[in-house]
C-alpha cells in the first residue's frame, strides 16, 4: 500500500513537473504580461474563482490595465481600462463574440450547436431576439407582463392573503415565486380553458403547481449552472440533469400548442426551429430553456437587490413611493382590488427616472458580468497608447464590476445610493467621469456593443412594473430593519447578476384601499 501511493505521488510530481517545463506558456514579444498559475490546467481558477473582484485588482495592480491570465485552460486577457474598452468592440474582424455563447449554450443546455457554420440551423438567433424583445414587440410583452403580474400578486397567491394580516416570507423566496411565475405565463402563454368539468379556480391552481414544480427545476438546473459553463458534463450531476430534463419536456412543442397567448418571441422561435433547424423535437425544447433561463436567471436577483435596497433606504423609499403615486394619478390609475387591474404602457414606465436609478444602483452593486471575444487569429490588439499581440482562440475580456466599484468613478461605491444615476434636474444622468476624462462606458450589467444583452430593456421594464405594483398594493417592511446586506455569492461571477448567499426575512400585506 505505502509502495502504491509512493508510486503515485512521484507520479503527480513529476506531471506537475513536466507542465512545469514544458506545458506552461511562454510569453512572447509584444504579448500582455502573463500570469500562468501553478496548476496543470486550472492554472488561476481557483483564484479568480474565490473572489473575481479582489483577484483582478491584485493582477491589475501588478501588471498595469492589461494582463493575461490562464484559467481552466482558456487564456484570458483581461482589458481593466475604461478608455480602452472601445477597442474592443472596433475589432470584430479579428474578435468573434458568437463562438463562446454558442459553445455555451450547447454545453449547458443540451441542445446541437446553434452556430449556423455548423450546420443544424440557419436562424440567427440574436436578430431574432431583437426582433421579438424590442421595438413595437416590447409594448406587447409589457402589457402582458402588467396582467400577469397583477394576476400572480392578487390573485394566484389569494391564500396567503387573508384581510390585512401580516405575511412572512423570505424576500428572495417571494421574487423568485412572482418573477418566475409572472414571467412564465408572459412568454409561454396559460394553458388553453378546454376542460369544462374543472372550475376556472382550480384550473388555476393545477396550472400555477405546474409553473412552481418547474421553478423547483430552474433552481435545481440553475444552481449548477457556473459549473457547465466551467465544462464540467451535467452527468455529473444526476439530480440536475434530471431537472434540466424536465424542463425540456415541459416545452416540447406539442405541449406549447396547448397554450394561449404565446409571446411572438416562442411562437417565432418554434416556427423557425421547424423550418430551419434540423434538430430533433427535445432539442427543439432545449432552445426554448434556454430563453427560459436567460429570461429568469438574472432578473429575478436583480428584482431581489432593489427590493432590498428599497426595504433598507427610506429615503429611497419615499422618493419611489412619490413617483410611483405620481405616474398612477397623470394616468388616471386607480389603485383597487375589485378586479379592475393598474394598467400603464412602455411610455410611462420610461418617464420614471427616480425609479430608473434605484434598479441601476442595484444592479451596480450586484452585477458581475463577463464580456467575451474569441480572437479568430493571430492579431495585433490597438489600445489608446499601446498595443498588444493575441493568439489564435484566445480570450479578450471585459469584467466591469471593476468599473462598477471604482472610486474615481462611483464615490463611495460600495454604498446604495438611490439617486446616483441622477443628475440636478432629477433626470437620467450620463455624465460619469475618471481622471477628469468623461467615460462612454460607465455601466456595464448587460454587456456592451453588438453583443449586449437583446432582453435587458424588457427586463428592466419587469422590474419597473413589479416596484410599481409592490408600493401601491402592499405595505412592506423587513422583519429586522437592522438586517445586515447578504454578500454576494461569487460561485456565478462572470453570469451577471450575483445571488444572495442568504435570504432575508420580510413581511407584507394588502393596503387598506
Amino acid at each position: 500500500m505505502f509502495l502504491a501511493s509512493w508510486i503515485w505521488g512521484t507520479a503527480i510530481i513529476l506531471c506537475c513537473a513536466f507542465y512545469v517545463l514544458l506545458g506552461r506558456r511562454r510569453r512572447r514579444q509584444g504579448e500582455p504580461p502573463l500570469e500562468n498559475g501553478f496548476l496543470p490546467y486550472l492554472g488561476c481558477a481557483l483564484q479568480f474563482g474565490a473572489n473575481p473582484l479582489e483577484f483582478l485588482k491584485e493582477k491589475q495592480k501588478k501588471h498595469g490595465h492589461i494582463f493575461t491570465c490562464h484559467v481552466a485552460g482558456k487564456y484570458i486577457h483581461f482589458l481593466t481600462d475604461p478608455f480602452s474598452y472601445h477597442a474592443l468592440m472596433r475589432q470584430g474582424k479579428h474578435l468573434d463574440w458568437k463562438k463562446f455563447h454558442f459553445a455555451t449554450s450547447a454545453k449547458a443546455f443540451g441542445h446541437g450547436s446553434i452556430d449556423p457554420a455548423e450546420g443544424n440551423t440557419t436562424e440567427n438567433f440574436h436578430q431574432t431576439f431583437i426582433r421579438t424583445l424590442q421595438g413595437n414587440a416590447l409594448d406587447a410583452l409589457i402589457e402582458a407582463m402588467m396582467e400577469n403580474l397583477q394576476y400572480v400578486m392578487l390573485q394566484s397567491r389569494t391564500p396567503k392573503l387573508q384581510s390585512n394580516t401580516w405575511v412572512t416570507e423570505g424576500l428572495y423566496t417571494f421574487c423568485c415565486q412572482v418573477m418566475f411565475e409572472s414571467g412564465f405565463l408572459t412568454l409561454f402563454g396559460k394553458e388553453f380553458n378546454s376542460n369544462s368539468d374543472k372550475t376556472l379556480s382550480s384550473k388555476q391552481e393545477s396550472e400555477r403547481a405546474r409553473i412552481l414544480s418547474a421553478l423547483e427545476n430552474f433552481q435545481e438546473f440553475d444552481r449548477i449552472f457556473p459549473a457547465l459553463v466551467a465544462g464540467l458534463p451535467i452527468h455529473f450531476f444526476k439530480s440536475a440533469h434530471s431537472a434540466r430534463e424536465k424542463l425540456g419536456e415541459a416545452l416540447l412543442h406539442k405541449n406549447l400548442l396547448k397554450r394561449d397567448n404565446l409571446s411572438e418571441l416562442v411562437t417565432l422561435r418554434m416556427f423557425l426551429n421547424d423550418t430551419l433547424s434540423t434538430f430533433d423535437d427535445m432539442e427543439k425544447a432545449k432552445t426554448h430553456v434556454a430563453v427560459l433561463w436567460a429570461s429568469q436567471a438574472n432578473t429575478i436577483p436583480a428584482t431581489f437587490w432593489t427590493l432590498f435596497y428599497l426595504l433598507k433606504s427610506p429615503e429611497a423609499m419615499r422618493a419611489a413611493t412619490e413617483e410611483v403615486q405620481s405616474i398612477l394619478e397623470s394616468a388616471e390609475e386607480n389603485i383597487c382590488l375589485d378586479g379592475k387591474h393598474i394598467s400603464l404602457n412602455r411610455k410611462q414606465l420610461d418617464n420614471m427616472p427616480i425609479l430608473d436609478s434605484i434598479i441601476k444602483e442595484a444592479m451596480r452593486l450586484s452585477s458581475a458580468s463577463m464580456t467575451f471575444r474569441v480572437a479568430k487569429e493571430d492579431f495585433t490588439l490597438h489600445l489608446e497608447n499601446d498595443f498588444y499581440n493575441i493568439r489564435k482562440d484566445d480570450i479578450v475580456a471585459l469584467y466591469p464590476q471593476l468599473l462598477h466599484f471604482d472610486p474615481e468613478i462611483y464615490a463611495d461605491p460600495l454604498t446604495f445610493k438611490y439617486d446616483r444615476f441622477l443628475n440636478e434636474n432629477r433626470e437620467e444622468k450620463t455624465d460619469f467621469y475618471r481622471n477628469g476624462r468623461k467615460l462612454k462606458y460607465y455601466y456595464m450589467p448587460f454587456g456592451t456593443g453588438i453583443a449586449k444583452c437583446p432582453g435587458r430593456l424588457f427586463a428592466v421594464h419587469e422590474i419597473k412594473q413589479f416596484l410599481t405594483l409592490m408600493l401601491s398594493y402592499f405595505e412592506i417592511e423587513l422583519v429586522d430593519n437592522n438586517v445586515k446586506c447578504p454578500s454576494l455569492d461569487q460561485s456565478r461571477a462572470g453570469l451577471g447578476i450575483l445571488q444572495p448567499s442568504n435570504d432575508i426575512d420580510f413581511r407584507y400585506r394588502l393596503k387598506c384601499l
